[in-house]
């Protein structure tokens, strides 16, 4: 494939899938200019790599290298500093005015709480609930088993609830 028709095909992928990545991204990192920067990432290496690219789902195969390069920068933090932006990084202290008050009281509600969660569970919750992949792309962008990714759901949802009930939020429709 020429490098210009490479071009265009992730062009035409960046324009349908750059906001969903962004967003997902943005759950996992909880800092916009961070998520940003890891969406760029994130479509700079699939270019890179788009000869090793054989797959039917071309968003699924980007939402994992959306993921990957999201767990390399969170890993490359240094551990005190994670600690301390984990449990200071609400959206109040991320999200700029203007984008606090586009977000409904619900949407604030599950950012604040989802915040909160082991990053295994937020990862299964982001990809099937909120971006809606099946369970065999959840597990093909994971790198998990289907069992795992049903596991992780299910216990995820369950300290999401739990979560948001401490919280004092309502969460019927969830």
């Amino acid at each position: 494939m020429s490098d210009s028709s490479q071009q265009k095909k992730l062009n035409k992928w960046y324009q349908l899938y750059n906001n969903e990545i962004y967003k997902f991204i943005l759950y996992m990192v909880n800092d916009h200019e961070q998520a940003k920067d890891l969406m760029q990432d994130t479509f700079i290496r699939a270019f890179n790599s788009l000869d090793s690219f054989h797959s039917e789902n071309p968003k699924g195969w980007l939402f994992r290298i959306a993921r990957n390069i999201t767990i390399d920068y969170l890993r490359k933090k240094k551990p005190v500093q994670y600690v301390i932006d984990s449990s200071t990084n609400l959206p109040s202290r991320t999200l700029t005015p203007e984008q606090t008050v586009s977000l409904n009281e619900q949407e604030k509600e599950l950012y604040i709480a989802l915040a909160k969660l082991k990053r295994p569970y937020r990862e299964v919750i982001i990809l099937r609930k909120i971006r809606e992949f099946s369970i065999m792309e959840t597990a093909n962008i994971l790198g998990w088993s289907e069992g795992k990714v049903k596991t992780n759901l299910w216990r995820g949802m369950d300290s999401l609830k739990k979560q948001l009930k401490r919280e004092g939020f309502q969460y019927e429709s969830i």
